[in-house]
């Protein structure tokens, strides 16, 4: 069959066509666009792209991520390369178990190159902990479970729990970490339980956390940003996220923080049972060098105290209160609250008068709300069930103004509202140098108006343990004449088992404030004077007298160990505590206590 001519000359022309029309499509296609040199552009041009797009590769040399439990290490392996926003930090996509600091491990950078190292001591310069180790680890990274199994039974908490406003305030805060303690929140807590996350910036300087922030949590729609315009502290900055919350509880965390599974849940629990309930998750410790995330179970749980410097502390759940328990899992009544990590019903809150506005940047905050919570009808407790890991640093890398302690001027206002006549102990350990510490009088009405209880019916009856000076036989500076020095020495955690020290008497208590106590402990607080036969120590009181068994005799000015029968001496030199044979004529061997009661002793 022979086709029309007019239909030969279409055909053909298809036939050309077609073949053409594929052609074009493909080049369209399959373009080389050049994203590098647009990039270049783009920054050229003044203007940063989207902060999720700004990506550069890096590479997995030198990192290794340890398994904590076996010891063993191994190079981090990866089909994908770790991708890093240039600036304000990283934007690593969850890679399973293998990845960088998952399950909580640590990550440690081997022999680092001199342009790493550099980096790693910018980001401990700028952050007091290893950012460069942050930025390596995803913000979504995976974590252990920390809870007890009693935790996790069915029914264990209520149904029909409060939602909650979480506030986390942050000033110049690392990117990665800050968007991992955001992301920790979303990915593990009931979305109807979280109302809203409010960051409230304290006036950071650092463009990371101005628009590049702004934009990135635009996709979350709980999340709140609120700016302050002025460097206001971390107190002013948490009572302004305050004003924000319309959700029934609040919850305060740091920015440095990651949650855990369930974490949420046995917070809300414990307030929907009694709105008058502030509850803590135990704060598990994440290293600031690894990122490691150490946890204990709930056998190791321990609650807050204070010693009369007024400084937070931990101690062991008393006795009285393990025997209101059948399991170590249930909420403990602890004495005081650290402070960062805490939830709140907002309206008993706010009848508690919220934080002391005059209160300066930081500092004394958790103590004033643990001590009017318990003494105005509240109960302070650690939940177990919830676990919440926290960066702890060794030192503030942000700079504030110089000239005043605010620390102490925020005390010394919550002794005066709070502490009734036992503030005088806290005054005698600052040399009763109290300077302007501001109007506390709409506090004091407000503790009346509340009818709270007294300062003694809060030691007798919720922190029985801690040791009352005014039941000391002696206080204040331990002199030696002779030499005019002191006994000197900090009495913190880290300082026991180190020798004592000596110090040129300077009349204003701190490290050379000391009691004796009836029992012939010389301490301060919850730390003891200890000689096992080598040099006098610091050591945790026990009361099991032994190593710190001691005797003042007034009459002679001497300090017996009596265990060894020996004295308190300084040395020749002036530069050390001795032991020596006892003899009364010997002026190294001479000691005056600042205060003596006769009568205390007596009844011993």
């Amino acid at each position: 069959m022979i086709l029309p001519r007019r239909y030969r000359t279409t055909i053909c022309k298809l036939l050309i066509a077609i073949p053409i029309l594929w052609l074009i499509v493909m080049m369209f296609f399959y373009t080389d666009k050049k994203p590098k040199e647009d990039s270049s552009k783009s920054e050229a041009s003044g203007r940063k792209p989207h902060a999720g797009a700004r990506i550069q590769e890096i590479s997995n040399e030198g990192i290794k991520s340890h398994n904590s439990e076996d010891g063993d290490s191994s190079d981090v392996k990866s089909d994908k390369v770790d991708s890093e926003v240039e600036g304000p930090g990283v934007l690593i996509p969850p890679r399973g178990s293998d990845g960088p600091g998952e399950m909580g491990k640590p990550v440690k950078i081997d022999s680092p190159d001199k342009s790493t190292k550099e980096k790693i001591d910018k980001g401990w310069q700028d952050n007091a902990f290893n950012q460069y180790v942050s930025d390596k680890i995803s913000v979504h990274r995976s974590l252990p479970d920390p809870r007890d199994d009693w935790c996790k039974a069915e029914s264990r908490f209520l149904t029909d729990l409060p939602a909650t406003s979480v506030v986390v305030c942050f000033h110049n805060e690392a990117w990665s970490v800050l968007l991992r303690t955001v992301h920790s929140i979303l990915d593990r807590s009931p979305p109807h339980l979280i109302d809203q996350i409010i960051l409230v910036d304290d006036s950071s300087t650092m463009d990371h956390v101005k628009d590049e922030l702004d934009v990135y949590m635009a996709q979350y729609p709980k999340v709140k940003i609120v700016r302050a315009p002025e460097r206001v502290g971390l107190i002013r900055a948490r009572l302004m996220g305050a004003r924000y919350v319309k959700a029934p509880v609040i919850t305060y965390l740091d920015s440095h923080c990651e949650c855990t599974e369930g974490w949420l849940e046995p917070l809300l629990d414990r307030i929907a049972r009694n709105k008058t309930n502030v509850v803590c998750p135990v704060i598990d410790v994440i290293d600031d060098d690894t990122l490691e995330y150490h946890y204990r179970d709930s056998g190791g749980v321990n609650v807050g105290g204070f010693d009369w410097n007024l400084q937070f502390n931990w101690h062991a759940v008393p006795d009285h209160e393990k025997k209101r328990h059948s399991h170590s899992a249930e909420a403990v009544r602890s004495p005081t609250m650290a402070g960062g990590l805490f939830s709140i019903d907002r309206e008993f809150f706010e009848r508690l008068g919220t934080y002391d506005s005059g209160f300066d940047i930081w500092g004394g905050e958790n103590l004033e709300l643990s001590f009017k919570t318990w003494m105005c009808g509240g109960t302070l407790e650690i939940v177990p069930c919830s676990h919440v890991g926290h960066i702890f640093r060794s030192r503030s890398p942000y700079k504030w103004r110089s000239g005043v302690d605010v620390l102490k001027r925020n005390t010394i206002r919550l002794a005066e509202v709070w502490l009734d006549d036992y503030k005088k102990y806290y005054y005698d350990r600052i040399g009763n140098t109290l300077g302007d510490f501001g109007d506390v009088s709409s506090r004091i009405k407000l503790r009346k108006d509340l009818q709270c209880n007294s300062f003694q019916w809060y030691l007798e009856e919720i922190y029985p343990e801690l040791f009352i000076p005014g039941e000391a036989v002696a206080s204040g500076e331990i002199r030696n004449d002779w030499s005019e020095q002191c006994v000197d020495s900090a009495a913190k955690p880290e300082d026991h088992n180190k020798a004592v020290g000596l110090w040129p008497c300077h009349n204003q208590g701190g490290n050379q404030y000391w009691m004796m106590s009836k029992q012939g402990e010389v301490r301060r607080d919850e730390t003891c004077l200890d000689y096992a036969g080598a040099d006098v120590i610091l050591y945790p009181c026990h009361g099991g007298k032994g190593n710190q068994y001691w005797a003042y005799h007034h009459h002679d000015n001497t300090i017996k160990h009596v265990s060894t029968n020996k004295c308190l001496a300084i040395s020749v030199q002036k530069d050390k505590l001795l032991m020596e044979a006892c003899d009364t004529e010997n002026q190294r061997q001479r000691w005056k206590f600042q205060n003596y009661d006769q009568t205390k002793e007596l009844k011993s």
